[in-house]
């Protein structure tokens, strides 16, 4: 049944059985509803109503992440392509430090961050971690001038997907250590355009769900990427045949 006719199906069924609940009980009519039966049909109005508030509460969410991974080109205009760098970060909670300082900006657990990274205007970034923020495919935009990043972390970030991971070729001259370990969204095919990634010295990939056959997945990025490290905890790495032939031909079909 078509989403259209399925909400005009829910409409028709909840105007049913409020009628019912509240139709007038004499002696002359039918004896009402037993307790169990009204307390059915209580929870049978209170589900659409809360199925309703999630629907609702989901797409808001889905806005506010849009909103978040939004192109800082108004920043970019006025302070320069490393700053709105600098503030996407820490807007979303990340970490960064830029080429040639010690010194790590991080926002804390409520989103405060300190304002003196503005006094580091054309400095790119060396080092960035967006480890369990919601960066996603569009954020990335925001990164794109970052010729000098060498290491990036987005461990357990909810939103980071094969799109994201096709993307990262931007710092493909650049970028030697990567940790997309934790991420759900990641798949096989995902982690075969990493092979644009030349540079890289070591890959985390543990623990995504995502994945099968982990122990010949890791054979084959190592074979894709001879110079780089992967590191991949939290599977059983026994090199099972389910799902092999699958991963060799997203693989192959990437070289």
């Amino acid at each position: 049944m078509s989403a259209p006719f399925m909400s005009l199906h829910r409409c028709c069924q909840r105007a049913a059985l409020l009628t019912v609940a509240r139709r007038p009980w004499s002696s002359s009519s039918v004896s009402p509803p037993s307790l169990p039966s009204r307390f059915l049909l209580y929870l049978t109005q209170r589900f659409y109503d809360v199925e309703m508030l999630l629907s609702w509460g989901s797409k808001q969410r889905r806005k506010g992440i849009q909103k978040k991974n939004v192109y800082y080109g108004y920043t970019q205009k006025f302070y320069g392509a490393d700053i709105a760098a600098a503030y996407y970060i820490l807007s979303l909670r990340g970490g960064f430090r830029f080429v040639g300082q010690s010194e790590w900006f991080q926002a804390n657990r409520r989103g405060k961050f300190s304002w003196d990274f503005l006094n580091h205007k054309e400095t790119l970034l060396e080092e960035v971690n967006m480890s369990y923020t919601v960066i996603n495919f569009s954020g990335l935009v925001n990164l794109e001038g970052q010729k000098s990043l060498r290491t990036l972390s987005v461990r357990g970030c909810p939103e980071v997907d094969d799109w994201f991971l096709a993307r990262l070729h931007m710092f493909q001259d650049t970028l030697e250590e990567l940790d997309i370990s934790h991420c759900p969204r990641i798949t096989t095919g995902g982690l075969a355009a990493l092979r644009n990634l030349k540079g890289l010295r070591r890959l985390d990939v543990s623990s995504l769900p995502g994945i099968s056959s982990p122990g010949l997945l890791v054979i084959l990025l190592e074979e894709m990427l001879p110079q780089c490290q992967v590191v991949a905890n939290g599977y059983d790495h026994s090199l099972r045949q389910e799902g092999g032939e699958e991963i060799e031909e997203h693989m192959q079909g990437q070289r």
